[in-house]
């Protein structure tokens, strides 16, 4: 896999990555928004399908693509990718047409049976979601049941004897104390840990004030990722940590539109999977295919172009940090040239915020939700000062 753009020779991995490469190793596909659940920070806002979903016969041939393009894996998730009537037949589709999948799932449909055939199946990773390492602090945030799902969900993972799958957190400030726990929970399960930052997109904005990492704990988070980052996986997500000091595991740079992207259910192709929004729109798999809007997008080109910095580029940490996450940005109405909403150094809080965008789509269930989280848990500890509260002017905050 080589450089699109081979501007200049790269000498370290993460510069060819910088440059964008010819196929993304981290390929993410929102197969469906349908879902069982409405989980209080869910980025892509699911409970309901689109009707526009691709067909089977659309996806057997986005599957064909990717493995012309030698794609090694995606991502699948969604909504709930297996309540999708035809999932099982995609995965096995794609297995025989060499594309691995990794797939993310709430667990109440990983049965004994479906752990086993899981288990046998070569190139098949599951990544089960728990927000919470106990049922006190996950089912507020994902519903009623959703920590016994899961934990059964694992059961029957080890029991089939499946090695290595993930258990997949979203970091919170209600979780972060419990980091050891998790990683008892994964271990406990022949599991590996996997930990996400808390973006604020989809409903996920609607909690942020609420839910994200206050500073002590973002210090605490890189302390522990320090210390157990080599056997925990974090993908790009907490690259803006590094300015506390060293580097973290993982990719310390933002892969949006360079290594990675997002493939919604109805085909449309984001820079980002936590920037599904329309400012973020590479193109559609159905009017040109996917391999020509990856190669060939204006968005994308853009996007692997040398980065300025922007108003971080004076600071001591931006080699480090290279100014944080873009969607964590944008949908806080941050600037995209500007700081973090969680700027280690606190120069977020100097920024003035804007209007927080509108989502471009919402699919969550309009009714009553069997498994619905009743959040009215989630702590509201008084802050010590106003930038323990919020990274961003308070004053200055809009609230949608």
């Amino acid at each position: 896999m080589t450089a699109v753009a081979e501007r200049r020779a790269p000498t370290r991995l993460v510069d060819h990555f910088e440059y964008g490469l010819d196929a993304p190793i981290c390929l993410t596909w929102e197969l469906t928004y349908a879902c069982n659940l409405a989980c209080v920070h869910c980025l892509s806002s699911s409970g309901r399908r689109d009707p526009r979903e691709l067909s089977t016969d659309e996806c057997k041939a986005l599957i064909d693509e990717f493995e012309r393009m030698q794609i090694f894996y995606v991502n699948i998730g969604g909504g709930e990718p297996t309540v999708r009537p035809d999932f099982w037949e995609l995965l096995d589709y794609a297995v025989e047409h060499h594309v691995g999948v990794k797939f993310s799932t709430n667990g109440f449909r990983i049965t004994k049976e479906r752990a086993e055939r899981l288990a046998a199946t070569d190139y098949v990773d599951v990544q089960v979601s728990l927000d919470g390492a106990t049922p006190e602090v996950n089912d507020p945030i994902r519903g009623a049941g959703t920590y016994d799902a899961a934990i059964r969900a694992m059961d029957n993972l080890r029991d089939a004897g499946m090695k290595d799958f993930k258990l997949s957190v979203v970091c919170t400030r209600e979780n972060i104390s419990q980091l050891d726990e998790f990683k008892k929970i994964a271990d406990d399960h022949g599991a590996q840990l996997r930990l996400t930052r808390l973006r604020p997109a989809g409903r996920g904005a609607d909690v942020w004030q609420d839910l994200h990492p206050l500073p002590h704990q973002q210090r605490e988070l890189y302390d522990w990722l320090v210390a157990n980052g080599e056997k925990v996986l974090t993908g790009d997500s907490f690259f803006h940590l590094s300015a506390f000091g060293d580097a973290l595991p993982g990719l310390n740079l933002c892969g949006a539109g360079r290594v990675v992207c997002l493939v919604d259910p109805v085909g449309d192709v984001y820079a980002c999977p936590f920037a599904i929004h329309e400012n973020f729109l590479a193109g559609s798999i159905r009017d040109e295919g996917f391999q020509h809007v990856w190669r060939e997008a204006e968005l994308f080109k853009s996007l692997r172009e040398p980065q300025t910095g922007g108003a971080c580029s004076s600071c001591s940490a931006y080699d480090s940090c290279r100014g944080g996450c873009m969607a964590a940005k944008f949908f806080t109405g941050m600037p995209l040239d500007g700081p973090d909403p969680e700027c280690v150094k606190g120069n977020a809080e100097f920024v003035t915020v804007g209007d927080r965008p509108a989502p471009s789509q919402d699919h969550s269930h309009k009714g009553t939700v069997r498994n619905a989280p009743v959040p009215v848990k989630i702590g509201r500890r008084p802050p010590t000062t106003m930038c323990d509260e919020s990274p961003v002017n308070p004053g200055d905050f809009v609230v949608g």
